[in-house]
């Protein structure tokens, strides 16, 4: 049994399952002088397709949609242009044929919870897993089930209790018992994380259930179900939101704690290349053509979205995947460009704009929140570019990762590493932005007066009132919420940490020692790590 983050090398069905999707990587030879007067043809350039020799210009001229145009469409699209971004979250999410509420399962058991003590090593634990895995029956012809494990189902309840006390411990050194204890959680699963969380806090800390209030932001319906009728009858505090977290508008002003684990990998995201000539970035677009065969093509950026990431990249000092010459040397950018079948664009670039729209969403509708946020940060037998995603399917009880993004909607898992370090720098740098409310105290709570002032003004006065100084590793105030002591010191920024670094800290490990001192709650996940 192979989790999502150990794939199974390439293997010959990928070519049957490439052909069966119809997926052709066309349009890489689009030269940027082309796209700037609607022409599609360039001297020299590399194509990784010798069949699909320039773009069809007709793909170029063709609708363009959006993922939330296609929502109510129950079969593939065809005779359309959309962004990647677009194309990605319509292959993932859409309703009628989408691989998260089609195709996908997450893999749970009946059984009791694995007894970990008396297995012998890691091996007999894999043992008892893949034996788990097999209740599942076999695959049929074509493409089979898509079953996929997380390590909340694989240690459960002890994952789950491990999440919940590092939000407890927080939760009783700030707020309690002024605050109610408010969670929310989005993709949540089958609700097994949010069902292990609550009955931890309901046994090991009564005082603090009484004051907890959990909301699940679904976007599957199929899921919502499950998890109400898991949750909410043994835990009357649950609250399901049937929604995307991207249409969520619904200001929280009490403090609360944002869970997400393992979800930011399926957010879609942008592909754009630049410019060798210039370092100009282009936008990607995936056409689709009367036969529902696909082809690629750049536009210079208008996308507000992607304009966004660049800048925000620009002004974190983060660089683009461009190589040193070629940013530093004008001179060498054009000999290098001018040589026979070298590409006038860079390699793909893969950039997390559906993961800027959610740290957005979190500054604007939840200003006191602390997320907790867990994914891979690398993963193997990725596509081709930079920050890559793994592309893979089940085909005959294999897994079979594929070379491309543009396969058959719905047929296919599609998700992408993190680069922790560069999301907490995002994530802070737009926390301290304050968000701008369209009208004057427009949907805002009234703020609590300081006790340094006996009047409604800007904490940042009272802030610098007795000192200039302000702690580093301290977010700007919010205004008009102060800490306990009376100083709005700011919340503490978040810090990022391997899997096991973070399961050391809360989880109780002598529950997932095996018999020789082996301990997988530790050892695997090793490509995973939490923000918080």
């Amino acid at each position: 049994m192979l989790s999502r983050g150990a794939l199974v090398a390439r293997v010959s069905l990928a070519f049957h399952i490439a052909r069966h999707c119809r997926a052709r990587v066309a349009g890489f030879r689009t030269s940027t002088n082309a796209l700037r007067d609607g022409r599609a043809q360039d001297k020299f350039n590399y194509n990784p397709n010798v069949f699909e020799p320039v773009t069809n210009p007709e793909h170029v001229n063709y609708r363009r949609v959006t993922a939330n145009d296609l929502e109510s469409s129950r079969e593939p699209p065809t005779e359309v242009r959309m962004l990647v971004r677009d194309f990605i979250e319509d292959s993932l999410y859409n309703p009628h044929y989408g691989y998260f509420p089609k195709q996908a399962q997450i893999f749970t058991y009946a059984e009791d919870a694995f007894n970990f003590g008396p297995m012998k090593n890691a091996v007999e634990f894999q043992q008892e897993v893949a034996r788990r895995y097999e209740s599942y029956g076999a695959d049929e012809d074509g493409p089979g089930r898509q079953i996929w494990h997380t390590p909340t189902e694989l240690f459960k309840p002890w994952y789950g209790q491990a999440i919940a006390q590092c939000l407890v411990s927080e939760y009783l050194l700030k707020y309690f018992p002024y605050e109610d204890f408010v969670i929310y959680e989005i993709g949540a699963g089958n609700g097994t994380l949010a069902l292990n969380i609550l009955d931890f806090i309901r046994d090991e800390y009564p005082e603090v259930y009484d004051r907890t209030r959990y909301h699940i932001i679904e976007i599957s319906g199929s899921l919502a179900k499950i998890q109400e009728e898991r949750l909410c009858a043994v835990h009357p505090t649950v609250q399901i939101a049937h929604k995307s977290i991207f249409h969520w508008d619904t200001r929280e002003p009490s403090p609360c704690f944002f869970i997400a684990m393992e979800v930011v990998d399926n957010f879609a995201h942008d592909m754009i290349r630049y410019d060798l000539r210039t370092l100009e970035p282009y936008q990607g677009f995936v056409a689709i053509d009367e036969n529902g065969d696909f082809s690629t093509h750049f536009t210079r950026v208008t996308d507000p979205l992607i304009t966004s990431f660049i800048q925000l990249r620009r002004r974190l000092s983060h660089p683009p995947p461009i190589p040193r010459l070629l940013k530093a040397s004008k001179t060498f950018r054009n000999i290098y460009t001018n040589l026979p079948f070298a590409p006038n664009l860079s390699a793909p670039e893969y950039i997390p704009t559906r993961l800027l729209s959610l740290l957005l969403t979190l500054r604007d509708h939840f200003p006191r929140h602390r997320l907790l946020l867990s994914d891979f940060s690398s993963l193997p037998d990725t596509t081709p570019g930079v920050n890559a995603p793994v592309v893979q399917t089940r085909y005959r009880n294999e897994t079979v990762p594929c070379g491309t993004v543009l396969v058959k909607q719905g047929y296919f898992d599609i998700f992408f590493p993190t680069n922790f370090e560069h999301l907490r720098d995002m994530y802070e740098h737009i926390l301290s932005e304050p968000r701008e409310p369209k009208t004057p105290d427009a949907d805002l709570p009234i703020p609590r007066l300081s006790p340094l002032s006996s009047s409604m003004t800007p904490l940042s006065v009272g802030s610098d009132f007795f000192s200039s100084y302000h702690p580093h590793n301290r977010r700007t105030p919010v205004d008009g919420i102060v800490s306990a002591s009376g100083l709005p010191i700011g919340e503490r920024k978040s810090s990022v940490f391997t899997h096991a670094e973070f399961m050391e800290t809360y989880a109780d490990l002598s529950k997932t020692r095996l018999h020789n001192g082996e301990n997988p709650l530790l050892d695997f996940y090793q490509n995973v790590k939490f923000l918080f």
